[in-house]
């Protein structure tokens, strides 16, 4: 069980108990900044780079206070520089090249990218993003990193023996980007391994990189791992051998059918449960949100919670987005509450028979 989640506590926090209220990390763009990335593509508009620059810094300034308004305790920019979560960090990877986009599914394609060479650490990734970010909040930032298993499965393998030895060569271009990350000031650092409920056999290629990916961060550095919807029984327990502090796991989407998946045997680190459905265009109440926060407490104690929706947000409309927040956080805070009076059993998640 990882014990860095306090240093997230706010000072001002009125709770004997603490659930950390975070977001997986992408949001909805503001929809003058995609009017603004037509501008900077059109060669006859006056739009140029530096405008382009500042639009995407002004709609991470609006999103990460967005972040604030809503009450997370841990915020992010939205992902506002980012495109999609392969095609972002291929560019910026030596050995990769595009080719054109690929159909995946109905009327849906995927700029999906090659490896053609070595891949190779050039320059940084996301310490500028993480040092903007940091600089507009008094927050602490959480700054998530596409999987070294997700990049290696996502793209055409032209270079290495097997997916296994890319995953594994890029694991450690995650690494030097982690410390860099590190070195910045950054203590919160998420894994986004979509690919590895999609293909659950490979759990231990998985297990490999991460362990490239954590050797030398310091302990104090929260590492997350985000794992999105798939059939949790075919990589539980063994994730737990992962070297991370977190999982983060979407369990709203499914209706938390999975929930027993993760009762035997114990749950050793701590759960990072999705407690609002991002593909429901629909805000959850707050009480709604309340009882999916206890049913992370049949799993865990209150000390290994924390609270998030099931994934990235950027789907939603806006104002969607914001109100799940909003009732997130406000359902986590009302659940502390109703811990420190002792009116949940923490052993099962639910009222104490005194406040049937």
């Amino acid at each position: 069980m990882s014990d860095n989640k306090e240093q997230f506590r706010p000072e001002d926090h009125e709770h004997d108990h603490f659930l950390l209220t975070s977001v997986v990390g992408s949001y909805p763009k503001p929809k003058w900044l995609n009017r603004a990335k037509e501008l900077y593509e059109d060669d006859e508009a006056d739009f140029d780079e530096d405008n382009w620059q500042e639009a995407k810094d002004d709609a991470a300034r609006v999103i990460t206070n967005e972040h604030e308004r809503a009450g997370l305790d841990t915020v992010v920019d939205g992902e506002m520089r980012r495109t999609e979560m392969v095609e972002f960090f291929a560019h910026r990877i030596d050995g990769y090249e595009f080719n054109g986009p690929v159909k995946v599914w109905g009327h849906n394609y995927f700029d999906k990218p090659s490896v053609v060479s070595e891949v190779e650490y050039d320059e940084s990734w996301l310490v500028d993003e993480y040092k903007f970010t940091a600089s507009a909040t008094n927050r602490p930032v959480k700054v998530p990193i596409t999987g070294p298993y997700t990049l290696a499965s996502w793209a055409f393998n032209e270079a290495y023996e097997d997916d296994a030895e890319l995953a594994y060569a890029l694991a450690d271009l995650v690494n030097e980007e982690i410390e860099k990350l590190v070195d910045a000031g950054a203590r919160y650092i998420q894994i986004d391994e979509p690919a590895l409920a999609t293909t659950p056999d490979d759990h231990a290629i998985v297990g490999e990189a991460l362990e490239r990916i954590v050797a030398d961060i310091p302990e104090e550095v929260r590492i997350g791992l985000h794992v999105c919807y798939g059939d949790y029984s075919r990589i539980y327990p063994e994730i737990l051998e992962f070297p991370v502090d977190e999982f983060d796991l979407e369990l709203a989407n499914g209706d938390y059918e999975q929930l027993d998946v993760f009762k035997d045997p114990e749950f050793t680190a701590d759960l990072a449960l999705g407690v609002t459905d991002v593909h429901v265009a629909e805000v959850e109440s707050v009480e709604q949100i309340e009882e999916n926060i206890k049913k992370g407490l049949e799993i865990v104690p209150p000390e290994q919670l924390v609270v998030s929706p099931d994934c990235g947000l950027k789907l939603l409309p806006r104002e969607v987005a914001y109100g799940k927040m909003e009732n997130m956080v406000q359902a986590a805070r009302n659940v502390e509450v109703d811990l420190d009076a002792g009116n949940i059993d923490i052993e099962r998640g639910t009222p104490t028979p005194a406040d049937d």
